[in-house]
């Protein structure tokens, strides 16, 4: 049995066609019907239902699929690894951060670690928690940075990163500016500026608000901190975003307050898809991270 068998069979029963497979894979349709032909002599049984208008598979086809696609990844593993071994310290990270808070909490991270590691090539794409999610499961992202936390038992491996209260922002010519401290119920009548839907906190915000019995008006929405910051100082409503965040706001314009109790919490934790393969650069990635952030 050759590893290219198990391959050319996979990709057919995927596809559910050799054709399809043949345009795929780059290889002459009879060679892969010749492969499988020869994997089914082998196994002593067939792999396919060839008499319908539509392939097929088998009991035992599904059977050795189930298996193939094992053997496929352990493969597939044990050449990256070989290649880490061979290509030292460099390769690539892709990570996924939130707009917003991602750089906040990431920068001071990404320079150490690339102080350490410097022919590492490390891919930063910003996008919402949700598709951060969705391309580490896919592969197409090694890490995330997200704001969700998964359940236990999903197909993540999780670190819990920092837990960090928002705070509001207001213009120093607002009502509220001169207080020490607000409670959320006092922002009843106030025009929020607030994140998009598809973040994270746009929800706990809004479950806050019907914790405290009203709806906030939502004046403008927006990914960007730059954009909420100057819509709150163009005196255009009130903004909340993480206290780690708020530290680094220099604006005489604007103030900075505190919530009673910490009303809503921005809570960031590092995923990554477990039982697979990592890199030797996102291990050591990992683990700087782990000496760097967690809480």
């Amino acid at each position: 049995m050759d590893i290219r068998h198990l391959e050319y069979f996979s990709e057919v029963a995927e596809q559910l066609s050799f054709t399809k497979a043949s345009q795929t894979l780059h290889v002459s349709q009879p060679s892969i019907s010749k492969a499988i032909k020869n994997l089914e002599g082998e196994l002593g049984v067939p792999l396919f239902y060839r008499s319908s208008k539509q392939l097929e598979l088998t009991d035992a086809g599904k059977a050795v699929l189930m298996n193939a696609k094992k053997v496929l990844e352990a493969f597939k593993n044990l050449t990256l690894e070989l290649t880490d071994l061979m290509e030292l310290k460099s390769g690539e990270i892709r990570i996924g951060i939130p707009p917003i808070v991602g750089a906040a909490f990431f920068s001071k991270l990404i320079s150490q670690y690339k102080e350490k590691y410097p022919l590492v090539k490390i891919t930063l794409t910003e996008v919402g928690t949700k598709k951060i999610k969705q391309g580490v499961d896919e592969g197409s992202l090694d890490i995330g940075l997200i704001c969700t936390l998964p359940a236990q038992g999903s197909s993540f491996e999780i670190i819990n990163v920092i837990k960090d209260p928002l705070m509001l922002i207001v213009h120093r010519d607002h009502a509220l500016a001169s207080k020490k401290e607000v409670h959320f119920s006092e922002l009843k009548n106030e025009p929020f500026i607030l994140y998009r839907k598809d973040f994270t906190l746009y929800d706990l915000i809004i479950e806050e608000c019907s914790k405290n019995n009203f709806q906030p008006n939502i004046v403008c929405e927006s990914s960007q901190k730059d954009f909420l910051l100057g819509m709150v100082e163009g005196k255009m409503g009130i903004a909340l975003l993480p206290s780690k965040i708020c530290e680094n706001i220099n604006n005489k314009e604007i103030s900075v307050l505190p919530f009673q109790k910490s009303a809503v919490d921005l809570e960031l934790g590092l995923i990554w898809k477990k039982d697979k393969y990592l890199s030797f650069a996102v291990r050591e990635f990992i683990s700087t991270s782990q000496q760097f952030l967690v809480i």
